[in-house]
């Protein structure tokens, strides 16, 4: 999820860049001082919505209710129209040609306001942008009006699906979400069968991508982000793929897909160009996300344990977001996200950010009792302790005199 972001990211800035040459230096001000309110402590003018609706989608799903100046943040980042950008430091100023909306941030959004509730009106608007910018092959690209990827109509679907709708039933030119998955799904012939890609090529040509089939099998299974796990279906490692253009069997052949990609090491890879092949763990959690959706429990609990006794590290460099995927991903596979691998998740993506909103309120009740001891409070107890202390200052001092003279 976040490899696939930072590319979409940078291709979404790369076109921003080309169309307004006077766009802002990437790089943080030193001095720069980000929202108390914000999850996470890197510069968020790319992710800044998106790993905030994570962190708090994350932290509804195992209970945990959080800092109400957090979910204030995030619903104060919409935009008029209904739509989120990736992050505006000033909500105040109105959005405008320049503002980077965002589709797969604004999807999250809606996933997370959903999820805590209370919040209708905000994703109502929210949905309905969402639907204003489905391209015409009935699917979403990261910016709105940029050609569709498996990823973000993925996570838009999983919006869709949050909020109340039928994502076969939202059209554009008669076209559907599915039908534009579809698409993006390889045939049973040739490397990668089964898959998804992220995009086809400029010959059109599809690639399988390990990232875009772990979206592309939640989405066809029309799921968001937090999934229950189903039960175990029966083993498809070395089933033949089949061909049947429907929803479902994309997803029973991307689910295929992803277990024999995992079989080996238990992972999923990456690398960047000239670079050998590293672990990619957080692609490595959406994969055990979208196979226990599924019912594929099997290679999905030995994913997870994977991650339990090797994604510590990384998931500490790439805070809340990073949490929130190794949480989801506990909670897809019914592992207790407080106990991971002995580390406790959920107290690890809460110190990213504010207190949640039970532990707001202890403090308070603490620093309450503190100032109420005794019927007059804990200033008059100082006081009298001062002038307690004053009076036998001088009992000393008179006593000392005494037995001077």
């Amino acid at each position: 999820m976040n490899v696939r972001r930072s590319a979409a990211v940078l291709a979404a800035v790369a076109v921003v860049g080309a169309a307004t040459p006077a766009a802002a230096d990437p790089s943080p001000s030193p001095s720069q001082a980000f929202p108390s309110a914000l999850y996470g402590g890197k510069d968020p003018r790319f992710d800044g919505v998106w790993r905030q609706s994570l962190a708090l989608l994350a932290q509804d799903t195992v209970g945990v209710k959080p800092a109400a100046k957090s979910v204030e943040w995030l619903v104060r980042q919409q935009c008029a129209d209904g739509a989120f950008p990736s992050y505006r430091a000033d909500p105040t100023t109105a959005c405008d040609a320049k503002t980077m909306l965002d589709t797969n941030a604004t999807a999250a959004a809606v996933q997370a306001l959903t999820a805590l509730g209370g919040h209708d009106a905000v994703t109502g608007k929210a949905v309905t942008w969402l639907k204003s910018v489905q391209n015409k092959d009935g699917g979403w690209g990261y910016s709105p009006g940029g050609a569709g990827d498996t990823n973000s109509t993925s996570v838009v679907i999983g919006a869709l699906t949050a909020a109340g709708q039928k994502p076969e039933q939202v059209e554009k030119g008669g076209k559907s979400p599915y039908d534009a998955l579809l698409k993006l799904a390889l045939g049973c012939d040739g490397d990668g069968a089964g898959a998804f890609a992220f995009q086809p090529d400029k010959k059109g040509k599809l690639t399988a991508n390990a990232d875009a089939t772990a979206a592309g099998v939640l989405g066809a299974l029309g799921q968001g982000m937090v999934v229950k796990g189903g039960r175990q279906k029966e083993a498809r490692q070395g089933q033949a793929c089949e061909d049947d253009k429907t929803p479902e069997q994309a997803a029973a052949n991307g689910a295929a897909y992803l277990t024999q990609a995992l079989a080996k090491d238990g992972h999923l890879t990456s690398a960047l160009a000239g670079a050998d092949p590293q672990p990619d763990y957080g692609n490595t959690a959406d994969a055990v996300v979208a196979l226990a959706a599924r019912g594929d429990t099997g290679q999905a609990e030995k994913s997870l344990s994977w991650l339990e006794k090797n994604s510590a590290t990384w998931a500490a460099q790439n805070g809340p977001a990073a949490y929130a995927q190794l949480i989801f991903a506990a909670h897809a596979t019914g592992t207790n996200p407080r106990d991971f691998g002995g580390a406790d998740l959920v107290k690890q993506l809460n110190a990213t950010g504010p207190a949640p909103q039970a532990a707001e309120k202890t403090r308070a009740a603490e620093e309450k009792d503190d100032s109420d001891s005794g019927p007059f409070g804990v200033w008059w107890y100082v006081g009298v302790c001062l002038v307690a202390g004053v009076g036998i200052g001088f009992l000393f001092s008179g006593r000392r005199n005494r037995q001077q003279s």
